[in-house]
């Protein structure tokens, strides 16, 4: 990599990072403030489900925009929108509605994030180029994870609404202050953003009017889902993100019930599987070729397997070990994935359109994991049946695509 593609790759980090840890941190502080207002416990996966839906509705409209733009342009004014988001939260908006504006934001981010990696850097260099996206942005949900246990905390804030002699801006909960501190955090990220080098625009539309671009999107769709790399990057992906989405609830009510952790002590968990994707997408940077993408979906089966334990384990310890491993084996398949989807897309109708025909897929898959985990929980049903569930859905769904494009290879 030559050294001006390193500082601007750096640049492209720190700002993914900054935004990342942002959004990790929010998604604890508005559960917070819903259980502060004493919302049902089905309103934790519906929160999870207002940010993706924007994914979902707008993405005719966000892969054509990335694709239009500089994508360090586009990334900058989606943080902008995060934060718009963050300040109607602490104005008073339902947390619903607010973090759905947070998610429109995120839903414009994600295919110039991504994007622009292929535009930036040569095809031989995506694997590493998504291992080092994917290991910091675990690195920001780690440290956002960690940040979002110990703002919640009611006596940070209360020491700091009596010490501090500055306008409190109406903060009067521990889940308002940590609002305020991600707030800032979109703020920084826009700021990186503006420093994002600019690149030629890529597969910009002839034309704006929304007959044409829903109808270039619906191409892309099926362009897409009718290549046999596409599909099964597709697919792959779009159960990950579902799941891990998903896990992520179930790891907190879990806790509840097998270890009698709090949300504080719970979120933690979650930072080890996190560190786990970071290990596995560092080993898949360093040692895993864009050729061999398809031959690492075995490691999907194992991944879903690897839940089950859940069930029996009540040692906090082994809760660790478990999470770690689940989280690498997700890791290891996930990158090289994420690369071979860029790969494709590029090469047939612009990143930014691929990504967002991608973030559909894939936030359709949570919208409806969430949905019906939040059916399971409504309908009282036992989180060790629900993680058994899980286990099998997984492994189940990822053996079919393993039988199925066992036979594809990358050229």
């Amino acid at each position: 990599m030559a050294p001006g593609n390193r500082t601007g790759f750096a640049v492209i980090l720190i700002a993914q990072f900054l935004s990342a840890l942002a959004d990790n941190s929010l998604l604890i502080a508005a559960i917070a403030l819903l259980r502060e207002h004493h919302a049902p416990a089905e309103y934790t996966p519906i929160l999870n489900s207002c940010f993706v839906v924007a994914y979902i509705v707008l993405a005719p409209v966000v892969g054509a925009l990335a694709d239009a733009f500089p994508k360090g342009r586009v990334m900058m004014a989606a943080n902008a929108v995060k934060f718009a988001g963050c300040a109607a939260m602490l104005a008073g908006l339902n947390p619903l509605v607010a973090y759905a504006i947070v998610g429109t934001g995120a839903a414009a981010y994600a295919p110039a994030k991504y994007g622009i990696l292929t535009e930036y850097l040569p095809r031989e260099k995506l694997v590493m180029a998504n291992g080092w996206m994917e290991g910091l942005t675990v690195c920001a949900i780690i440290f956002g994870t960690l940040a979002g246990g110990v703002l919640s905390a009611p006596s940070l804030t209360a020491n700091w609404l009596i010490e501090t002699p500055l306008p409190r801006f109406g903060i009067d909960s521990a889940a308002k202050f940590e609002i305020l501190v991600i707030a800032v955090l979109y703020i920084a990220a826009a700021v990186v953003n503006a420093y994002i080098p600019r690149l030629p625009i890529d597969h910009k539309l002839p034309s704006v009017l929304p007959w044409f671009v829903v109808k270039d999107y619906a191409r892309s769709f099926w362009q897409l889902w009718r290549d046999p790399l596409g599909q099964i990057s597709l697919a792959v992906t779009s159960l990950f993100w579902g799941v891990g989405a998903t896990l992520k609830l179930i790891v907190i009510e879990w806790a509840d019930a097998a270890l009698n952790y709090d949300v504080e002590h719970a979120s933690r968990l979650m930072v080890w599987f996190a560190l786990g994707i970071a290990a596995g997408s560092v080993i898949a940077a360093k040692f895993v070729r864009l050729q061999d993408a398809v031959r690492l979906t075995p490691l999907g089966i194992a991944m879903g397997l690897a839940v089950l334990p859940m069930v029996v384990i009540r040692d906090p310890v082994w809760a660790i070990v478990l999470l770690i491993f689940i989280g690498t084996l997700a890791g290891l398949f996930i990158v090289p994935m994420n690369a071979l989807l860029q790969d494709r897309g590029h090469a047939m109708m612009g990143a930014g359109h691929s990504i967002a025909v991608q973030n559909f897929n894939e936030n359709l898959s949570i919208l409806t994991l969430l949905g019906v985990y939040a059916l399971m929980l409504k309908a009282d049903i036992s989180i060790y049946l629900i993680v058994v569930w899980f286990s099998l859905f997984v492994s189940t769904t990822m053996w079919y695509l393993h039988r199925k494009h066992r036979g594809d290879r990358v050229t």
